[in-house]
């Protein structure tokens, strides 16, 4: 009847009732390792996932004081806002004339809500193994480096390549290169120029040797090079970047970044709005759901209680 998913027998025939009449049958088969073995054949249950990605990121939703209470800000005293973490499944099987990879038309789906990280792994994890990471040949995890992110990365996705996004390493990059040369002139254009070609080549040593050796003139500024250190020597292992390039996979973070924009801050983050985590809960877990091509899945299964 079917091959993909597998189906050759239609029906329950167990909860047939006692007085209905009419043959019944069945169909005797042996499943090895997620796979359909019969007439001497194996036939996948699924089709198998080539690349299956996972990017997460974090965007901040301005609510009510009630929301924050005991919450210390990042330049404040009190906290405005709380952070909804959003993900994004989606898989990718082309590569383009150049080599550079092509997400898979229609395939990405999202979920997200404010929450712990603890909750929310949970949540991305349960979205991934809806995907097919199970059966995926090749999983890979993008952030921009966070700890939380990390940490969900270590306990869900332990065997996914896990990609620090490019954009947001160079972005490291260019920020320590102002405060110690300046924001104009061909100095911290020379510095960032290098460092970033380091970077994409995957000599991630050089790079933090050449951010060890900057030697800038305000002492306030040492600190904010020895936290740069830390972020390249915590994710070098996360930026091979040219080991994935040559693979076709993505680098950059991109489909994320732009789900917190429309997902979270066109609908959110407009002028005067102050929400609670219930109800932006609510409203991001309606959008994920819309943008996901779920909208008419979710209010069938709600009408069907």
């Amino acid at each position: 009847m079917s091959k993909d998913p597998w189906v050759v027998y239609p029906g329950n025939p167990q909860g047939r009732h006692i007085r209905e009449q009419g043959a019944k049958g069945c169909e005797l088969v042996t499943v090895e390792e997620g796979s359909i073995a019969t007439d001497g054949k194996v036939i996948p249950l699924f089709s198998p996932v080539p690349k299956l990605y996972i990017a997460i990121d974090g965007t901040g939703v301005p609510v009510v004081p009630s929301e924050t209470e005991g919450r210390k800000g990042k330049q404040t005293p009190i906290a405005k806002t709380r952070e909804a973490k959003l993900g994004c499944v989606f898989t990718q099987t082309q590569l383009d004339q150049k080599g550079f990879p092509i997400r898979d038309e229609d395939s990405t789906t999202y979920v997200g809500a404010i929450e712990t990280a603890e909750e929310f792994g949970k949540r991305i994890y349960a979205e991934a193994v809806r995907r097919g990471v199970t059966r995926a040949q090749k999983v890979i995890l993008l952030g921009d480096g966070a700890v939380w992110i990390r940490g969900i990365g270590d306990e869900h996705f332990p065997n996914a390549i896990h990609v620090v996004d490019l954009f947001h390493a160079l972005e490291h990059l260019w920020t320590i290169g102002k405060l110690v040369y300046g924001s104009t002139g061909e100095e911290v254009t020379r510095w960032f120029k290098k460092q970033k070609d380091e970077l994409k080549e995957g000599d991630v040593k050089k790079v933090i040797a050449a951010i060890k050796r900057l030697q800038p003139q305000n002492p306030s500024v040492w600190g904010e090079v020895q936290k740069t250190v830390g972020y390249f020597e915590t994710n070098q292992d996360r930026m091979l970047y040219a080991e994935w390039i040559k693979q076709g996979l993505f680098v950059g973070s991109g489909v994320i970044e732009a789900g917190c924009k429309t997902i979270v801050g066109q609908r959110l983050k407009q002028s005067g709005m102050r929400w609670t985590v219930r109800g932006a809960n609510a409203i991001i877990a309606l959008r994920c759901c819309q943008i996901s091509g779920r909208w008419e899945e979710f209010w069938g299964n709600r009408a069907t209680g």
